[in-house]
């Protein structure tokens, strides 16, 4: 059958908020006067990084029924990503989240996303799941299983993939936006991230991240693990020490990060993502999928904001060209 000419590159789903981060670095949330107000939800910034590089894309997720939510999708819009499935719900307000930005390496982050979270409230029925099964990649994140009904659709999603090439599960382990009292065991998060792994045939995640969805965090114990799982490919973030990924067909690639000036590292691992995917889409070996990912990733770091900061695709190459990598 041939391809859907007017299917998306990439369709994302989960988080999106407003981020506020504060216009000086270096200064306590509480002494701050001055915010930047961003798109933001790690899910919502890997579909802009895809669409600053080409590609077209589209966001499924939810907002509040508030002039927040409208500004999202007004983002959304300006940055060439098909709003289509960012629905509202009237119920919730929409999640904004704060960030303490002190460089090189320490930016805690806020969340308000109470009573609960819009983008928790999708719903299997209400996905388009002709348009999930067309895109020629699908990301979905670790947030997304964390509650009901957002739970059953991220793994109905998954499902109606069939596995298909490019069906990518972004560990994302973020503690604070799981409900209180459920551990790693056989009722917690970690069955959930197993469940979605076998569905999966590309995963990312950092050595916590692994460890949550495996019980392995030393990078190569934990790419083989990603592996056994059920992923075709496992990308493992080491940080300081760069990025592992391996291949079933047993290609592995160990690039170190590019070196920057580090103003925010919030933001650097969408970027990378979205670098991901134009990388892979595009059929490039895996060591060049894997350094231009993070050329992307080190542009943001080195920049303030997040979904604002997303480089374009001449820009990641001046980056590349700089470090000898192109």
């Amino acid at each position: 059958m041939a391809a859907d000419p007017l299917a998306f590159d990439l369709i994302t789903m989960g988080r999106i908020g407003v981020d506020l981060y504060p216009l000086k670095t270096g200064v306590p949330l509480g002494e701050a006067d001055t915010f930047g107000k961003f798109l933001g939800g790690s899910p919502t910034n890997v579909a802009v990084a895809a669409a600053r590089l080409g590609r077209r894309t589209a966001v499924i997720t939810r907002t509040g029924a508030d002039p927040f939510g409208a500004y999202l999708r007004s983002e959304l819009r300006g940055f060439g990503v098909d709003d289509r499935w960012a629905g509202e719900v009237a119920a919730y307000p929409t999640p904004v989240t704060f960030c303490e930005i002190f460089p090189p390496d320490d930016f805690p982050l806020y969340f308000y996303r109470y009573p609960k979270a819009p983008d928790l409230e999708i719903a299997a029925d209400e996905l388009d799941l002709d348009a999930v099964r067309a895109a020629r990649m699908f990301w979905m994140t670790g947030t997304g299983l964390s509650a009901e009904p957002s739970r059953t659709a991220t793994l109905a999603a998954l499902e109606a993939r069939d596995r298909s090439p490019f069906t990518v599960f972004d560990l994302d382990w973020r503690p604070m936006l799981w409900p209180s009292g459920e551990g790693t065991g056989a009722a917690g998060p970690g069955e959930w991230y197993r469940r979605a792994l076998s569905l999966a045939t590309v995963a990312v995640g950092n050595a916590e991240e692994c460890a949550i969805a495996t019980g392995e965090s030393e990078p190569y114990a934990a790419a083989r693990a990603l592996l056994g799982a059920g992923a075709e490919l496992a990308v493992v973030k080491r940080g300081p020490a760069g990025v592992l990924a391996v291949h079933r067909d047993g290609t592995v690639v160990e690039a170190a990060p590019v070196a920057v000036t580090v103003v925010n590292g919030l933001g650097a691992g969408d970027a990378f993502g979205g670098a991901l995917c134009h990388g892979l889409l595009a059929g490039w070996e895996l060591e060049r999928v894997i350094r231009y990912a993070n050329a992307a990733g080190a542009i943001v770091a080195s920049r303030l904001a997040c979904s604002t900061a997303m480089p374009f695709g001449e820009e990641v190459e001046e980056v590349l060209g700089r470090a000898g990598d192109v």
